[in-house]
Order: C-alpha cells, then structure tokens, then sequence
C-alpha cells in the first residue's frame, strides 16, 4: 500500500511540475508576442501611439494610403496567426483573459477593414486634427519639441489628403458634410490656436510658417474638393445593416448581450425608469404648484415630470459662472465619497479648467486623462461656455438642459467618482504585458460613469433635484442605445427618432436632433452607455448575492476598478462571479 501510495505521491509531483512548466513556457511565448506586437502597433500608428503618451512617432502621421491600410492589414492577420498558435488554456488567469482582448482586437481590426471599410467612404476618417492637438494641449514635453513635431506633421498632411481623394468612393451625404465642416476647424486650429503656442517660442515662427502655410493650403483645397467633388456624389447609406450591426456589435461592446436581449431590457427599463422618476417627481411637483389639486394632472406621469424639469432648468449656470460652481461640485463630490466610504479616492490631480474654444458646442465636459504611457498623470475635467458666435437664446437652451443639478450629475460622471477616479484605479493595475492599458473597454469605461451617477444619487447626492437629473440622464443613455439598433437595422426615420426622444425622454429638441446627427454618423457607439451600465449593475447584483447582502461598498468597488479597464464580463470573471 505505501508503495502505491508513493507511486501516486510522484505521479501527481511529476504531472504538477510538467503542467507548470508547459504553463510557464506558454506565458513567455505569449509575453513576449504580445510586447513585441504593441511595440510594433504603435510605430505603425503613431497618432494613435501620441494619444496614448508614447512620444517616439510625434513627427509622424499614420499611412493613410491603400499600401499602408493593406500592410496594416497583413500586419494584423499575422499576429493573429501567431496567437492562435498559443494554448489559451496554459495561460495565467491574467494572461488568458489578456490574450483573449488581445483576439478579440486583432479580429475587430481586420472586420473594421474588410468589411466595414470605413477609408472608403467615410471622410471623417482623415481628420488629422487631433493628431495636431495632442502636441499642444498637454505640457508632457518642452513646447520647442513639441513643435518641431507639429511642424513635421504638418508637412505629412498633403499625403493624407492625397489618400482621401484616392480612396474615398461614394460616402454617406451626413459624413461628408460633416468632415466639411471639420476640416474648417482643423484649417482654424492650425492658423489661429496653434499660433497662441508659436507666439510663446519665438524662435520657431520662422521655421514654421512654411509648414503652416503648406498645410492649411492643403486642406483649404481639401475643403473646395469635399464640397464641389465629393458632396454631389456622396449618396451612400449611412445605416450600416442588420448583418454588419450585429457584428460589431460584439466586436465594439465586447459583450455577449444579443442585440434582441439588450433591446428587451432596454425597453424595459425605459419603461421601469419613467415610473421611477414620476414617484421622484411628485413630491417635487407638489412643493412647485402647490395650489395644484387636480387628480388627473397629478397622476400624468409626463406632465408631471416635464413640469418638475421646467422648473429646475431655471436654477443655471452662466458663461461666467460655469467653471467655478463645477470646481465647487468636485469639491462636493469628493467629500461625499470619502464620507460615504463609497470607494478609494485617488490622490493623483484633478483640474477643472476651461474647454477650448475648438472643442465647444457638442458637449458641455469632457474628462482627459493622460495616456498609459504618460510620465505625466494629469487629469483635466473641461468644462464649457458656450461658443463665442452662439445667440443669447441658443446659449440660455443650452443652459437649461445642463442646469445646475444637471452640473452635478455631470461632475459626478466625469470625474467623481466617475471617470477621473475610475481611470485613476485602472492606472495601478499591473500585468505582464501593456495589452489591457491599450485596448480598454469603453463599455466598462462609460458603465462605470453611468453607475456612479446611480450611485450618488442611491446614496442622495444633491437630494431629489439631482436624482431628477440622474433619471432624466439614464433615460437619454436607454434610449440612445433603443435609436442606435432600430436607426441602423430597422429604417427608423428622423421624424421617429426625435418624436421618441422627445416624448419618451424629455429632451429638447436641438438635442434630440443633434443626437439624430450622431446616430448617423457612428453606429453601436450610443449603446456604450447603457450595456455597460447593465453589466456593471450586473456585476453588483451578482456580488450582492455571493455575499448574502452584506456587502462593504468601498471594499466592493475597489475590487471591481482593481483590473484596469477590460469589459465587464472579464471583470466578472476575475471577482469570480457567475
């Protein structure tokens, strides 16, 4: 028997350390494909490579040109070969699901170009606007270098319009007016807001007049061939099909919610959340009109509700008190985390500054966090006046829709504890590789700021006004992700969008069109928001039940934000949560 005993004792040694060692001999097969394959990806996009804080390709614009998308192409069937080659199954938990995102990315890539073909009729996929001003809106180096890079990208811009005139064929008539009227900012932030920072080093004026001169010259011509060639034969559908819909779906969410389940739950939610936000609003609409006794009118979930939002729309910011009351909500929110023990507050910086004029008009905040790659860990929450050439009446509507309990929800959103201390915890998270820094989940990243919405509001943040602003903010994030699918995959027409938007979620109608114009130009983007909203709720569900409802928020969240930025499914794998 102790023979035996031994025989077995040895057996599961000698099988031990034989699994362990094919285990660790496939993590450095993996390591080392997946370094080599970021280091090369981002030489291969160096604007992308710019925006992620890896500085070596600053003088660089991608290769816009149909050799460069096919040797992006191939570079990309190639890694996946490679990592196909890899046994999933002897991976790390980390690795695995790492090289699983990894995947999942290389096959997006090659359906983005095989299929979706956007560098053939989507003009706006030769913007080069952001590539210029990722050079000179973040100080991550002295301003003489920066420009010197400016100054060769600036060069490199004939060659991208050069590209879009060969490759673009028959876009959608909204992509092409769009990139019109683009390539009009892109012409100004190059004459007027890239020369506030020449004006700054004097000594690269000279150098760099020519550069400016060359390229606004480009794109002034870019600009008469978008409009007189371009425009009159841009007749392409702008909605991208059923069969297209669904698989990018997958790919752009990475999640597995069919798209007929996250309609069912959307509608239901829509539904559940206008019952939720009349209960809000009574007590609301009572103290309003309190000579109000009519029965009828009380039990009109819409009157009720649109007169409640009426009302708290006049309490708003101006142009000149904007920045400040969101300083005044960061400092607010901050101190509700940390008294409510809602999560770990991060001690990198957060700025609240004033956005460019450039970027105004489309949102009133934004969050920006340095790349992965950054030295430099600066977070700015921008906040915006409106334009300059707006009306007082166009300005006042805009107000009135971002009001101050509206400022508060938004604050929350995109700083705290939304993005600034979501992406702050992603930071620390550490692996073998940089995959999971690169390729985040926007779904998890937006669930997360939707979810901490939810959160504060739970938890009574800002009283019953604020939560009014939270429903009326998730009611916009359902039904955008309801327009997203039926816009593209059901023929739903402007006149039905906006109708339903407007009824059914309250909003004002320049938004409502606005949001049409949105649903045009992207696809499957507006469903960010909620799926990854329902899947982080998902995850605290699943959590909650684990642990029989005895549940430390802080100690909760903490682990929910410890493992980057993947999509939620993965975060549920590593909680090890079913």
């Amino acid at each position: 028997m102790t023979g035996k005993i031994l025989i077995l004792i040895f057996s599961f040694l000698f099988f031990t350390q034989t699994t362990a060692a094919f285990s660790s001999a496939a993590d450095k097969q993996f390591e080392r494909l997946a370094n080599r394959y970021i280091t090369e990806l981002l030489e291969m996009n160096p604007e992308w490579a710019t925006n992620l804080g890896e500085h070596r390709y600053d003088n660089r614009l991608n290769d816009y040109s149909l050799a460069g998308i096919k040797r992006a192409r191939d570079f990309t069937a190639s890694y996946l070969v490679q990592l196909k080659r890899i046994p999933l199954a002897r991976l790390s938990k980390v690795n695995n699901i790492d090289a699983r995102i990894m995947r999942d990315n290389l096959e997006y890539n090659i359906f983005q170009t095989d299929v979706l073909r956007e560098y053939e009729w989507n003009p706006i996929f030769y913007n080069v606007g952001t590539a210029i001003n990722n050079l000179i809106a973040r100080d991550f180096a002295p301003l003489l270098t920066r420009l010197r890079n400016v100054k060769a990208r600036l060069e490199a811009i004939s060659d991208v319009v050069a590209a879009a005139k060969t490759n673009l064929k028959n876009p959608p008539r909204i992509h092409t007016g769009t990139a019109i009227a683009q390539n009009k900012g892109v012409i100004g932030l190059i004459r007027e807001e890239l020369q506030m920072f020449v004006d700054k080093e004097p000594s690269m004026k000279a150098e760099l007049a020519p550069s400016q001169a060359k390229a606004i010259a480009a794109l002034e011509d870019y600009g008469k061939w978008l409009e007189k060639d371009l425009l009159p034969r841009s007749k392409g559908d702008f909605r991208i099909g059923d069969a297209k819909y669904r698989q990018k779906l997958r790919f752009a969410l990475e999640s597995d919610l069919s798209k007929e389940e996250l309609l069912r739950r959307a509608e239901a939610d829509l539904r559940a959340t206008q019952i939720v936000m009349h209960q809000v609003a009574l007590p609301l609409y009572k103290q309003y009109f309190p000579n109000e006794k009519n029965a009828a009118k009380l039990n009109d979930k819409k009157l009720v509700i649109k007169s409640v939002l009426n009302k708290l729309a006049e309490s708003r910011p101006t142009n000149e008190t904007i920045v400040g009351k969101a300083t005044e909500n960061l400092k607010a929110t901050t101190d509700f985390v940390q008294t409510n023990r809602l999560v770990t507050v991060p001690n990198e910086p957060v700025k609240v500054i004033v956005m460019p004029e450039f970027a105004r008009g489309a949102s009133v905040a934004y969050c920006d966090s340095a790349g992965p790659f950054e030295k430099r860990n600066e977070t700015f929450y921008a906040i915006s006046p409106t334009p300059k050439d707006w009306t007082p009446q166009r300005s006042q509507s805009f107000f009135r829709e971002y009001n101050d309990y509206m400022l508060n929800d938004l604050t929350i959103h995109e700083a705290m504890p939304g993005h600034y201390l979501q992406l702050m915890h992603a930071n620390r998270f550490k692996a073998p590789t940089m995959l999971r820094a690169v390729f985040t989940s926007g779904s998890f990243i937006e669930g997360w700021a939707v979810y901490a919405e939810q959160l504060m509001a739970e938890k009574g943040f800002g009283g019953a006004e604020t939560r009014m602003q939270q429903l009326k903010m998730k009611l916009r994030v359902i039904i955008n992700s309801i327009i997203d699918q039926k816009i593209h995959t059901t023929g739903m027409t402007e006149k039905e969008a906006v109708a339903f938007m407007m009824n059914e979620g309250f909003q004002e109608e320049g938004e409502a069109a606005g949001k049409w114009k949105r649903a045009q130009l992207s696809s499957t983007q507006l469903s960010t928001y909620y799926v990854g909203s329902v899947e982080v709720n998902d995850i605290r569900r699943a959590y909650e039940s684990k642990h029989k409802g005895a549940v430390d928020l802080k100690q909760m969240h903490d682990k929910m934000l410890s493992f980057g930025s993947p999509a939620a499914k993965y975060v549920k794998e590593m909680m090890n949560l079913r």
